[in-house]
């Protein structure tokens, strides 16, 4: 019951509700900014290009950065992969999530499928210096749908969709309120990397070359679900669910929740989300979260691989949970989230989610800040940057309606590589960039 307690405390004290910030249908933003950028300590010169564009159903954004060093050459990690190149494209979008169609093309922030207990949050590129371009694609035909997503083009990686059905649709029961909307699904998402699937392993120090390494193969989740929308309406909706999840070769969990969304006329919206998991041996819910990408698999300095799939092997312990989450809008002035998941008796189980965002339209001032933490030991450990944080933050003033002046800090990740240029892990980053950006707003 404390630890339930604790869940609704950081819920309920940094609540959100995480949307796509897009410009308006026929209208678009050009930002340029100019900056001083310390990474690591070492000094850059940046210049950034961001310019976005929106009209009917269509969406586009570009993200260009060019660090260079105090000799002027650029930094040889903005441009050392050709995903990096494809990473300029910050996005292309049909639609908005949970629209009957909804496409993207580029940066996956944040990506959830079904009712996320075995992706959630999902983030394909939380390393600047290793920026990936995916896939998503959700059609809803009214009747039936889909979901999917293509983590990463040139490479190996996370796909997976999730298909559902609402069977009574084609019953005379098609008509009834309320239990006409029955909807079950069923899931599958797999990373086809090659190092998904290593359980153990040591690897030479020197050269990186296997030594002895025991590999399962494909990492992959199959999932059946089940929801009862027992309110939709312009004002609110309330959902009940049930999902049962297979970590194929390992183990099996199940969750029971209600998300409720709530619009309060155009003035408040808010979300939330309390769940109950059961959790089997060798399995962990959400396995493919915000820090996956992190969490895959790094080789530390003696040789020893450190895998999530090993930690998955050897959760032999596991136990229940809560997992809460709270979201508010109010008036489109600001959005905050906070999200914590913890089990009942596994003590590295925490993960934490913050995101916050104020930003009036016509004010002369924003805040933007993000913050994941996984495997939290207890709450002490909350808020300590670490090699299991991710952390962004921007404040900034308008002094002219064009300009805005801010302070950047990340706290993100850089990739360890190996004589094939092969990543072999990922090491904390430090980001600190006084900005300057110039803001051009127009219609099409």
């Amino acid at each position: 019951m404390k630890k339930l307690f604790l869940i609704l405390i950081i819920s309920t004290t940094t609540v959100f509700a995480q949307l796509d910030q897009y410009p308006r249908p026929g209208e678009g933003e050009f930002t340029g900014g100019l900056g001083l950028n310390w990474i690591d300590g070492e000094l850059h010169y940046r210049i950034s290009l961001r310019p976005e564009v929106s009209f009917a159903n269509f969406g586009a954004g570009l993200d260009l950065n060019l660090d260079f060093d105090s000799k002027g050459k650029i930094r040889k990690e903005n441009f050392n992969e050709f995903s990096d190149y494809l990473s300029i494209i910050r996005y292309v979008r049909y639609g908005m999530k949970r629209d009957p169609l909804y496409a993207r093309l580029g940066a996956l922030d944040y990506h959830t499928i079904g009712h996320g207990t075995i992706m959630y949050r999902y983030n394909n590129s939380p390393s600047f210096d290793s920026r990936k371009i995916g896939l998503v694609l959700d059609i809803d035909f009214g009747n039936f749908g889909f979901e999917s997503i293509y983590g990463a083009f040139g490479q190996a990686g996370i796909v997976g969709a999730r298909g559902y059905l609402r069977p009574l649709k084609y019953t005379s029961a098609a008509n009834v309120p309320v239990i006409s909307n029955l909807e079950v699904g069923a899931t599958i998402v797999s990373d086809l990397n090659e190092n998904s699937g290593i359980v153990s392993g040591y690897y030479d120090p020197f050269t990186y070359k296997k030594v002895n390494v025991t590999d399962a193969g494909s990492l992959t989740i199959i999932g059946f679900d089940i929801g009862l929308p027992v309110i939709r309406s312009s004002l609110a909706e309330v959902l009940l669910y049930f999902d049962v999840n297979k970590i194929i070769d390992f183990g099996t969990g199940v969750a029971a929740g209600v998300k409720v969304d709530l619009n309060g006329l155009g003035i408040v919206s808010a979300s939330a989300k309390l769940e109950r998991r059961f959790n089997g041996k060798q399995y962990f819910p959400a396995y493919f979260n915000s820090l996956y990408e992190i969490e895959r698999f790094r080789i530390d300095k003696s040789g020893l691989a450190l895998t999530k799939a090993g930690l998955l092997a050897k959760a032999t312990d596991q136990s229940d949970g809560f997992y809460g989450e709270l979201g508010v809008n109010v008036l489109g002035l600001f959005d905050i989230l906070g999200s914590y998941q913890r089990l009942d008796k596994f003590p590295q189980s925490g993960i934490l989610h913050l995101w916050t965002q104020i930003s009036p339209e016509d004010a002369p001032f924003l805040l933007r800040a993000g913050y994941d933490k996984i495997n939290i030991r207890d709450e002490k450990d909350l808020f300590k940057l670490d090699d299991r944080s991710y952390l962004f933050f921007e404040m900034g003033y308008k002094p002219v309606s064009y300009l805005l002046v801010s302070m950047v800090y990340h706290w993100t990740f850089t990739p360890l590589r190996d004589g094939d240029d092969n990543i072999i892990g990922f090491e904390p980053q430090k980001r600190i960039e006084p900005r300057v950006s110039f803001i051009f707003p127009f219609n099409l």
